[in-house]
């Protein structure tokens, strides 16, 4: 198939829809088949469409059907063994035999090939009718040059796309049409999303199968940034759940689906937080859009002041509120000072902001927005995505970091730090999806604003809630967080020593304190070739990041580190990131500096200090942490897997088995034999693990 895929590449040049079209897009339509005629692919479907395609895999049906076609019949078979003198036993079916079988698909083959272009035809003589009534969406329709090559059939035979829908009276609207040209726009601007085929490993993390399962890459783009999703404890506590509880949920959380788990995932967040309470969300892009629209519109005449560069979720949930909404230049404090300052301060406000910036990794001042909305009568909305799990003693985020000792000292009590930075903030939103490794999202903050969240918002209200094995998984993963500093800490010290080698090949990493690390390519489609060239030819996936995520002419590559990355991938990566801005001449950072620099590459400002210091990562210390190396396990702290046990006791029942020792980590041959059956079954274990799985339930009930 590569092969094929490489021939198609050849024409890319001339021909309109291969120019246009991944690799990676043309090798998954040439693999499927096509949903409407099963026995074409998606690409030969799609071909039936073209001028030049068209006629030729129509002459193609034709051969078939003088081929093996003509042999479909049941007579036609039964005198092709009777001249060559094959035996047909007892109750044997058609498809035992090679010629009748063969004869049936070619036959198929060719009906589907004759259909299609049926189709296609029928979609061509729609469009200029309507092209000729006047519609908009037809008048400048994409053509095939004269000169267009013929393209191998090797290569198409087996391909296919969506099909074409039955035409419509040119007097109606042309939805299938519509869509068509939208979709065209995508892909002349470029900013049409690819969906890379990744399967994560539990057992090989950060490793992945692509749509091949034997075809394995390293991911150094996932938002599992702590390796959570494959924590021992972690998929402990979900089989355990699942067999007491089963799989959804049941209802919404007012109607059958408000369980224990939900509950107590809600308490364990507000403790995180030292806010008296919270609401888990099915994510938090619900969260935030939900949140905001029902503030918005129940503070009369509220105004948002909102961040340039806030995520999407948080720019919806402010649209739907129906409030005004004033933007401030990013992490603009003068800026947002001034607009401020043009309302009275009797005027229900709401500053809108992130601590960590996930395209640019830059961080919010924070303490300094919560002056300015107690001096202006403002409420604060903090949005810690992508900094609960990562930043501070017990993983609270960038507030909670921003006054580490004073948190680490406070241990794991509930109760708020007065005068301390979390504290000042009114409300946080947070995820369960990306640093704790499940899925999710929630809000924290005092209770009355909670509740009313609670009662008024649609996005809580009107959908089914999370499963409680999905709960149960992400509330050990935020209690083993907690307890456990050392995977942020080695997350930390890995992306330090990623961004320095770059540094050293004058990669253009666009600066910032935190662990994102962008790095800049400022162009679109060179964005897109450099994604599919390292996972080709490297087998690393680092997804390109375009326009909307990023301003036009920003485009970049985002890398994410995690502590279970070794030294050796990191050479891997390294050296095929540089392989790669060579081959594709992409600037590096003296490039942009000659051209002014952009997105903060190359503009003379100094590198920010990391918002981990040395002394927060216990380097120089015999508690340091250390990058692994292929080969070794990752560590699993004992006092977390025993507090992370602990929370379950009363519903699943304690475990009595003893947790690892600390010198212990995660056995990933162990983890890939892990296979736990529901119900009173024991454990099927290939190795001993280093977290024992829970006895069978009548066990743990005696």
């Amino acid at each position: 198939m590569l092969a094929a895929v490489d021939k198609l590449s050849k024409f890319a040049s001339s021909c309109p829809f291969l120019g246009r079209t991944g690799s990676n897009t043309l090798r998954s339509l040439s693999t499927n088949a096509s949903p409407r005629f099963p026995s074409i692919s998606a690409l030969t479907e799609r071909a039936t469409t073209c001028p030049v395609m068209g006629p030729a895999l129509n002459v193609r049906g034709k051969e078939l059907v003088a081929g093996y076609a003509s042999v479909a019949g049941v007579q036609d078979v039964a005198q092709i063994h009777k001249e060559q003198g094959v035996k047909v036993p007892a109750g044997a079916t058609i498809e035992m035999c090679p010629h009748a079988s063969k004869a049936r698909a070619a036959a198929q083959m060719a009906r589907d090939l004759a259909s299609a272009a049926k189709m296609a035809a029928a979609k061509k003589e729609e469009t200029a009718k309507a092209a000729a009534a006047g519609c908009p969406f037809h008048k400048a329709g994409a053509s095939i040059p004269a000169d267009h090559p013929p393209v191998p059939m090797a290569s198409v035979i087996g391909t296919s796309v969506p099909a074409p829908t039955p035409a419509r009276s040119s007097s109606l609207f042309n939805y299938e049409g519509f869509y068509a040209n939208e979709l065209e726009k995508k892909h002349q601007d470029k900013s049409y999303r690819y969906f890379n085929n990744i399967n994560r490993l539990a057992a090989k993390f950060p490793i992945a199968h692509t749509g091949d399962v034997k075809d394995e890459v390293q991911v150094w783009c996932s938002n599992d940034y702590l390796g959570m999703g494959s924590n021992p404890v972690v998929v402990e506590t979900m089989h355990r759940t699942l067999d007491k509880y089963g799989h959804g949920a049941g209802g919404t959380r007012n109607i059958a689906g408000n369980g224990a788990m939900h509950l107590g995932l809600e308490q364990e967040l507000a403790a995180l937080h030292r806010k008296p309470a919270a609401l888990v969300f099915s994510s938090c892009y619900v969260a935030n859009d939900a949140t905001l629209s029902t503030l918005g519109s129940k503070l009369p005449g509220c105004v948002f002041f909102s961040d340039t560069m806030n995520h999407a979720s948080m720019i919806q949930g402010m649209r739907h509120s129906g409030a005004k909404r004033v933007l401030f230049k990013h992490n603009d404090m003068v800026d947002l000072e001034s607009k401020l300052a043009q309302y009275p301060k009797e005027t229900p406000k709401i500053i809108a902001f992130e601590s960590v910036y996930s395209m640019c990794g830059s961080i919010g001042p924070i303490k300094e927005i919560c002056d300015l909305a107690e001096q202006y009568g403002a409420l604060t909305f903090l949005d810690e995505v992508h900094a609960v799990g990562l930043y501070g003693p017990r993983g609270a985020g960038v507030a909670e970091h921003l006054d580490y000792d004073a948190h680490q000292a406070a241990g794991d009590s509930p109760h708020a730090i007065k005068g301390t930075v979390m504290d000042r903030v009114d409300i946080i939103t947070g995820t369960l999806g990306k640093a704790y490794g499940a899925v999710g999202g929630y809000i924290a903050g005092s209770d009355d604003m909670v509740d009313m969240i609670r009662s008024y918002a649609a996005g809580f209200i009107f959908t089914t809630s999370l499963p409680p094995v999905t709960v149960a998984g992400a509330h050990a993963s935020v209690v083993y967080q907690k307890e456990h500093v050392g995977d942020r800490q080695l997350k930390q010290v890995n992306v330090r020593e990623v961004k320095r080698r770059l540094a050293e090949l004058d990669i253009p990493v666009v600066p910032g304190p935190s662990h994102i690390v962008p790095v800049l390519v400022g162009d679109a489609a060179l964005a897109k070739a450099a994604s599919d060239k390292l996972l080709a030819e490297h087998n690393i996936y680092v997804q390109s990041i375009n326009y909307p995520t990023v301003a036009r002419g920003e485009e970049r590559l985002r890398i994410t580190v995690t502590p279970r990355h070794t030294r050796e991938q990191m050479d891997t990566l390294i050296n095929a990131v540089d392989t790669v801005f060579t081959d594709l001449q992409i600037h590096r950072l003296r490039d942009w500096v000659r051209e002014g620099g952009r997105a903060g590459v190359g503009m003379g400002d100094a590198e920010p200090e990391p918002i981990w210091n040395d002394k927060q990562l216990a380097l120089g210390t015999p508690t340091a942490p250390r990058t692994l190396r292929n080969g070794e396990r990752s560590v699993v702290n004992p006092k977390a897997v025993n507090a992370a046990r602990g929370r379950f006791n009363s519903l699943l029942g304690p475990i009595n088995s003893a947790a690892p020792s600390a010198n212990k980590g995660i056995d990933a041959a162990a983890l890939a034999g892990m296979k736990i059956r529901t119900g009173t079954s024991p454990a099927i274990m290939t190795e001993k693990m280093n977290i024992p799985v829970p006895p069978p339930r009548s066990a743990v009930a005696a």
